[in-house]
């Protein structure tokens, strides 16, 4: 059975930079999700979202848009809005754990929630013709909210849902739970991904062989920890190219450069990259040890020349 690989979009790094610069040095994602538009209660796009979901801005093959709302008004000016970029998806956030977000009723603080989730999608999909997808959560307290919102669902032609099977509340803690995402394969007639610790191709392997009927995965953080990752789940392989780190190290000059260019300041480019060395340094053999060394660079050439020093010693 062929595979369908997604990157789950991860707010603050999957942006247009990071996508395209992934997608020439590694491959191996088929569909890339772009991270959630939120309103804040206001019918405006705000410049970050337009200049990443800009289609001059994006050299990836495929790329949804995301939308995180609980009001059916903001859900349909957003469809309106990336409609006239030539989308012909929207994906539904409700998936995100973080407190600020779901003590709001948002993200996968409205997966308890079937009456506002079934008033949303009626407006959708009685004013727009958009393809609406859903990534959620198994619930935010108890696995058992997703299976309450399935019936709601069923009412509307959703292309998929993308589940990351944890809680909310677990926030990124924790194991998967596996036996509440197969009951979703079994009570859900829609269109199910896999979502949640793909981690390595073995991991993988072990997903695959537990969930048969799956052939769509999303990879998040997992994406970013390995970048290698998905390409050697799409080639069933474990063995690394013998330029690993040349590659690893030019993908990371490459979106070093555009981050130092579009950011202003020393400041926001070292916790920029300092956020994303919490994910690279899990693919070195002392993590601790390379984030250390990252997180001690007080200015830019500092960080340019540990960076040169660490991928250095890999060869």
């Amino acid at each position: 059975m062929s595979v369908t690989l997604l990157s789950s979009p991860l707010q603050g790094f999957t942006d247009f930079r990071f996508r395209n610069a992934f997608h020439q040095s590694f491959g191996g994602i088929d569909t890339f999700y772009a991270p959630y538009i939120k309103m804040n209660g206001k019918m405006v796009i705000k410049n970050n979202y337009q200049r990443d979901l800009n289609p001059e801005h994006n050299t990836v093959p495929h790329l949804i848009p995301q939308v995180m709302t609980n009001d059916p008004d903001e859900f349909l000016f957003v469809i309106k809005y990336i409609a006239s970029l030539g989308y012909t998806e929207l994906n539904w956030n409700l998936g995100c754990p973080y407190p600020m977000v779901t003590k709001q009723g948002m993200g996968s603080g409205l997966i308890c929630n079937p009456m506002k989730i079934d008033e949303v999608l009626h407006k959708a999909h009685n004013e727009s013709d958009i393809t609406i997808s859903m990534k959620m959560r198994l619930g935010y307290d108890e696995p058992s909210e997703i299976l309450n919102v399935f019936p709601i669902l069923e009412k509307y032609p959703i292309k998929n849902v993308a589940i990351h099977a944890r809680l909310g509340k677990q926030l990124y803690k924790g194991g998967t739970d596996l036996d509440a995402f197969q009951k979703c394969v079994d009570q859900s007639p829609h269109k199910l991904y896999y979502n949640g610790d793909v981690t390595s191709v073995q991991a993988f392997r072990d997903l695959q062989e537990r969930f048969p009927s799956i052939d769509h995965f999303m990879i998040g953080r997992g994406l970013i920890a390995d970048p290698f990752l998905p390409l050697m789940i799409k080639n069933n392989t474990t063995e690394y190219p013998a330029n690993r780190w040349q590659i690893f190290k030019d993908f990371h000059d490459t979106i070093y450069k555009q981050y130092d260019e579009a950011l202003s300041g020393p400041m926001p480019i070292k916790m920029k990259m300092l956020g994303f060395w919490e994910y690279f340094s899990q693919s070195f053999n002392d993590p601790k040890k390379v984030y250390k060394a990252i997180k001690k660079n007080g200015s830019p050439r500092n960080y340019v020349a540990t960076v040169n020093e660490i991928f250095a010693k890999q060869r």
